[in-house]
């Protein structure tokens, strides 16, 4: 009976070390192979957290089998929630997701779920972790030896582990650690990150940037001082010229041609292509370089209506979620005081992306969601485009005054996924060499959308009263669609080059007005700069904030959160001109914080 108890205790205790380091490996197996893509340092070092984590909810359950349990069954489920949600976006869960989760589950019945079968045998590992870990016996009891004691030394052992877990935290933050380890720190990457570091190290790593830091140098003096020389009165009664302004953000629209070349059976964006092309009417055209990549398209409008950069904020963070929790000026605001009434139009949930809320501290008078389309025409889930234009026209239509008219429409009709079939939606475009259901049926949205955005502008251009219609996409799909681009240029979607990367972030945009601009064509910029250029071409002054951007975009025409490109072409990362562009994250900073 001795040596039965003996057998006993040390199979408990093999199991208890092997468990967390098996649950890590299986987590780690969700996404990639941690065997390939991770050095073997780093894996010690994510191993070390899920015994930490073990031992912690050993102490909190006073048995190591409900401890052991819980941990199998918790990785188990975020891993799976990280393959999805990996799938659907091309990033995986980030700290900020927290803030995000109502919006998540509101569109969570949109998409397709299916197993591939490496995750099948994923989840069969779990299970057998899950069996193996109920058949472990050590306890707190047992090792007190008095049951009186048990409680006290399981608060005690539960606040000392939280303390290590803390410690551990802090540890793997540091700039040191990352040295040490070999570690990838860049942020605008952070599928390369989770799977070189690991998903749990990557997340603890990112929980360093929840917070904003103070830009160098910032005070609310020196933001005056920087933006006094660009101050300016301006009132309505100053402006001349007051156009009507239509801004259409068009669900994941996006060229995929900068990717790679292809070919279709038929142009799938031929008015789009048309007006981009050089000496096109009235028309400024070219590349939006865009921060997101296949979700989170709160943060195109964020850059698009203030004029602010994700490249000053935390890779993953939802600043209308996050931050926007009073007034703050924008675009928006700024029409507004120029006698514009300020319209915003989605068709789909009003508390997506706490729109509803941060709407009217933007500036907006007026705000239309799903519920006022009535009957609305719908491709495969979603109101159409062209259904969001019939409704821009009525409001156009049915003013009360003859104020000028700012309307923000973010469309939806071309919201992910691409795989499933529907009666009322017929793909009509197919790729040369490429079997990939969900790469046709998104180029045969984008052409649907192109035709409606053409009737849009047939509309306006008879009409009498001086208007500008915007469009641009808010980000790119998933890798899901393109990767069958390049597979036929021969490239690699997990070892792209940074010039590569960088090209998933780009989107067409054109101003279009039907009175005489300026032409302009192959324009490259990003969001943040998007809405001084609007103003430019409609002929209205720009206010202090805009000019200050337009004379920054002359340096550095595109500024976003994975990149900024000099005048001269090249290309790097934010960390490398932070100096150079410290003055903008000072004005963003006062403008959002202080």
């Amino acid at each position: 009976m001795k040596r039965s108890s003996i057998v006993s205790l040390t199979v408990s205790i093999i199991l208890t070390l092997l468990i967390p380091a098996a649950n890590f490996y299986l987590f780690e197996f969700f996404i990639s192979n941690p065997f390939e893509n991770m050095k073997p340092q780093i894996q010690l070092l994510n191993i070390v957290f899920f015994e930490l984590s073990a031992l912690f909810l050993f102490f909190v359950f006073g048995r190591i089998k409900w401890a052991l349990c819980f941990q199998s069954v918790f990785f188990m489920v975020i891993g799976l929630a990280d393959y999805y949600v990996l799938s659907f976006r091309s990033a995986p869960i980030m700290p900020w997701d927290i803030y995000s989760a109502g919006t998540a589950l509101s569109v969570a019945d949109n998409f397709e779920y299916s197993l591939e079968k490496n995750t099948v045998f994923v989840l069969i590992g779990f299970a057998v972790l899950i069996i193996l870990a109920s058949m472990v016996k050590l306890n707190i009891k047992n090792i007190s030896g008095q049951a009186g004691r048990a409680a006290a030394v399981r608060l005690a052992g539960a606040f000392a582990f939280a303390g290590f877990l803390a410690a551990y935290t802090h540890y793997v933050q540091l700039d040191s650690t990352v040295l040490r380890f070999g570690m990838y720190d860049k942020l605008f990457t952070p599928t390369v990150m989770s799977r070189r570091d690991g998903s749990a190290v990557a997340f603890l790593m990112e929980l360093k940037y929840i917070s904003i830091d103070t830009p160098d140098g910032y005070s609310a003096d020196k933001a005056r001082e920087i933006l006094e020389p660009y101050a300016q009165n301006t009132d309505a009664l100053s402006v001349k010229r007051r156009p009507n302004i239509i801004v259409v953000m068009n669900e994941a629209f996006s060229d995929l041609s900068v990717l790679g070349s292809f070919e279709t059976n038929k142009d799938y964006m031929p008015f789009i292509h048309s007006l981009m092309q050089k000496g096109a009417e009235n028309t400024v055209s070219g590349h939006l370089n865009v921060s997101v990549l296949g979700g989170n398209t709160a943060n195109t409008e964020f850059e698009f209506l203030t004029g602010n950069s994700m490249a000053f904020l935390p890779q993953g963070s939802i600043p209308y979620q996050q931050y926007i929790k009073d007034e703050m000026p924008s675009l928006v605001s700024y029409l507004k005081s120029l006698g514009y009434q300020t319209t915003a139009l989605h068709p789909y949930n009003s508390t997506g992306w706490d729109r509803n809320k941060v709407y009217p501290l933007l500036g907006f008078d007026s705000t239309y969601f799903i519920r006022s389309f009535v009957n609305p025409e719908k491709i495969r889930k979603y109101v159409s485009d062209r259904a969001c234009y019939e409704k821009i026209i009525s409001l156009y239509e049915n003013r009360q005054n003859d104020a000028p008219l700012f309307i923000f429409n973010v469309t939806m009709q071309n919201h992910s996924s691409y795989t499933e079939e529907f009666d009322n939606f017929t793909p009509d475009i197919t790729v040369t060499d490429s079997s990939s259901k969900a790469l046709n049926n998104y180029l045969s949205l984008i052409r649907l959308s192109d035709e409606e955005i053409r009737e849009l502008i047939d509309y306006f251009s008879c009409e009498d009263e001086d208007t500008v219609i915007v469009f641009f996409g808010d980000h790119q799909p998933t890798n899901s669609v393109v990767s069958n681009i390049w597979k036929i240029n021969g490239k690699n979607g997990n070892n792209l080059s940074e010039g590569d990367e960088a090209k998933r972030y780009i989107v067409p945009f054109f101003i279009w007005a039907n009175f005489d601009i300026s032409e302009e064509s192959g324009v490259e910029t990003s969001a943040n700069f998007l809405g001084g250029r609007v103003l430019e071409a409609c002929g209205l002054p720009l206010y202090d904030y805009a000019a200050y951007l337009k004379e920054l975009s002359e340096s550095f025409p595109v500024i976003t959160s994975i990149r900024a490109q000099s005048s001269d072409g090249e290309s790097c990362g934010i960390k490398d001109v932070s100096d150079k562009l410290n003055n903008y994250a000072i004005l963003q900073y006062n403008r959002m914080f202080d």
